[in-house]
């Protein structure tokens, strides 16, 4: 048994990131139409901007998500291969159109 609490620490976080309802939805979602800006999102989760951009943020910081600036507005998708592997498991493969 190896003690790398380091590397445990931070799956720990980035697992506790995605058990969220709403940032899971957020992962599913990009995947399923591969990016999308926060408005779009907004729309489709029928919640406020800022609550979605706290979410964004939240995934961002833990790399699960980037981000890329199209203009005035900031495009987000999915960063993380092994979040995208991860959500197809518990998901399905409706998941997944890259």
């Amino acid at each position: 048994m190896d003690r790398n609490f380091k590397v445990y620490n931070q799956t720990a976080d980035i697992l506790k990131a995605i058990a969220h309802p709403v940032r899971l939805c957020i992962i599913k979602g990009l995947l399923e139409k591969g990016s999308c800006n926060v408005s779009h999102m907004q729309e489709c989760l029928e919640l406020p901007q800022s609550t979605v951009s706290q979410h964004l943020q939240k995934l961002r910081s833990l790399g699960i998500v980037e981000t890329e600036r199209q203009g005035l507005e900031m495009i987000y998708s999915v960063k993380n291969e092994k979040i995208k592997q991860l959500i197809i498991l518990f998901l399905g493969e409706e998941a997944s159109h890259d």
